[in-house]
Order: C-alpha cells, then structure tokens, then sequence
C-alpha cells in the first residue's frame, strides 16, 4: 500500500491534466455550432448529451475513482427535478432558488444513506441506492394529487431560446470537469484513489475511509440532482421517466465506453451514445439490442475503455520513446 499512496502522490497531472484540455478542446469546438447553423434538433441532442455526462461524471466519481458502486443516479436526478418542480408550483420559489435547493436536498439524501450504509462492506450500497430510485419513483407515480403521476408537472423555462440552455449545459459539463480535476489533486482525491485500490491498506496509514466515501457519495448525489433539476427546466415537463433505472444503465454504459476512472470518458460516452442512437433511431427496438452487446464487448475486451486505451497506447508510446533516448545517451557516452 505504501508504493500505491506514494504513487498517487505524485500529481501525475500530465495525463488528467491532458484529458482535462482535450475536454475543454471539446466542449470549445461544440460552442460554435448554433452559431453556425446546427438545427435545433441537433442542438437538443447534444443538450442532452451533455446532461449525460454531467451524470455518467458524477457516477465516475463514485465508481471510478472511490470505488463505490450506485444504482441511483437517475434517482437523485429525478428527486432534484422535483424538488424544484414541487417548490415552484406549490410555493412559488423561483427556479434560481429551486435548482439549488434541489441539489441540497439530494446532498442530504446522499448524506443520510452514506452514513447509513458505507460503513457495511458487501454490495449494501448497490442494494440500498436500487431500493432508494425505485421507492421514489413509485411514490411519484402514485402521488397523483401531488406530483400528477405520469403527467408530470410544468416548470417555467430559464431562457427564451435553446441556444441558450445550449450554453448553459456547456459551461455546466466545463466548470464540472474543471472541479473535478482540481479535487482530484487535492489530498483528499489522493484519499479517494486510496480507498478505491487498497480500502484496508489505505485505512492502515489513517484515511479515514468512511468519512471520505461518505463525502465523495453526498457530492455526487448533490451534483446528480443539480443536473436533474437543470435538465427539468430544459424539458419543462418533469416525469418520472428521468429516474427510469433504463436511464442510469445508459448513463453506466457511457461511463464503460468511455473509459472509468478517467476525466475525459464519460463525456466521450455520452456524445458518442447518445448521438449514435440518434443514428439508430431508425433501427427501431434494435438498437436496445446493440448497445448491451458494445457494452459487454468493451466489458470483456476493453475493460480501460476509449479514454483509458487511449491513454495506454500514450503512456506505452512516451515509455518507448524515453527508453530509446536513455540507450542513445549511453551510446554516446560510452568511450
């Protein structure tokens, strides 16, 4: 354990660093499309790309980098889209108010079951978020007098135009990567990447293991609602189709294509499933069919994902490069 704390305190930011740029480089390139001349269909498909891999980030954070398995990220989207549903039509709180709310109480929630279940080892955490999504939706569901069940409740829109929700999940999925960069180099990201290789060992040189799985499973879920309850003044109808557990499966398959444990992969995942399906609209219910399987074959055969053998190919290219150079010194050096 010693040699991983140790390697994970080097900063090693050259590689998260890089994929943080290339994110940014990404998100750059999208800015310019409304301006020329992307449909707005096209605009909401990457609208909702993006609301993707705010999620599929924030489930990388748990999975990736602690080591914590949640089925509930569609949940806590869905209760922080009715959090700030629920206070506008029934209190008249303003949407700048209820999004932020909305992300509180899902920190909340994520607080209260952390603290309930992460000091069990086994898949409690697994078996509790599961239990967690589908008593929420149910409770939506036959809430009628409350929630409208299926119907859903209507909540204002922020902005006249889509472009501008456009620009808004743009800075949102930026200013979230560039979070999570930051935090990742901070001891308590070290602490997280501890947990996640060696838990025991990790516990055995003082990181307080609870404290910091409980911490990285609130953030989540605070950030997953804030998502959810942006996304639901985007759409203005919220239902409880966004807390489907279809929609935390995709979110978990984006986050597999694209590479865990890495900063650039679920945004890779995301733009890369969700405009696929696009493209398999056309395929009808095949395309419920393709993606399991690219899934079970990245699973089996792929496990680093786009990112992560991405970056293998870098690391072993660069390592290559580095050794040819040190024989060609010695060469040189030697009489």
């Amino acid at each position: 354990m010693a040699s991983r704390v140790s390697s994970l305190r080097r900063p090693a930011a050259p590689t998260s660093r890089t994929q943080l740029l290339v994110a940014l480089a990404i998100l750059a390139a999208l800015a310019p499309l409304p301006s020329l001349g992307l449909e707005i269909y096209w605009q909401g498909v990457v609208i909702t790309s993006l609301y993707y891999a705010l999620l599929a980030s924030n489930w990388n954070l748990l999975a990736g980098y602690t080591g914590l398995f949640s089925l509930a990220p569609a949940g806590f989207a869905m209760l922080g889209a009715y959090v700030t549903a629920l206070l506008w039509t029934y209190a008249g709180v303003e949407p700048w108010l209820g999004i932020p709310a909305g992300a509180i109480v899902c920190a909340i929630v994520g607080l209260v079951i952390g603290v309930l279940t992460l000091r069990l080892s086994g898949p409690y955490l697994a078996l509790t978020t599961l239990a967690l999504a589908e008593i929420l939706r149910v409770i939506v569901l036959n809430s009628f007098d409350i929630t409208r069940g299926e119907i859903g409740l209507q909540v204002p829109a922020l902005f006249a135009h889509q472009s501008s929700y456009y620009y808004m999940f743009l800075v949102a999925v930026g200013g979230f990567l560039i979070g999570l960069h930051w935090l990742l180099g901070q001891p308590c990201g070290l602490y997280l990447r501890a947990i996640r290789n060696d838990e025991t060992g990790a516990r055995a040189r003082g990181v307080r293991t609870v404290f910091w799985k409980v911490f990285a499973f609130s953030v989540s879920s605070g950030l997953s609602g804030l998502a959810g309850a942006l996304f639901a003044h985007y759409v203005i109808i919220v239902s409880p189709s966004i807390g489907h557990l279809l929609v935390t499966g995709l979110v978990m398959s984006m986050v597999v294509l694209g590479g865990m444990g890495t900063l650039l992969g679920p945004l890779v995942g995301a733009l890369l499933v969700n405009v696929s399906s696009e493209y398999l609209r056309a395929a009808g219910d095949y395309q419920h069919i393709v993606f399991p399987i690219v899934v079970i074959l990245f699973a089996r055969f792929c496990r680093e994902g786009l990112v992560g053998r991405a970056a293998m190919i870098f690391n072993a290219r660069v390592g290559t490069q580095a050794r040819s150079g040190a024989k060609a010194t010695e060469v040189l050096a030697s009489p």
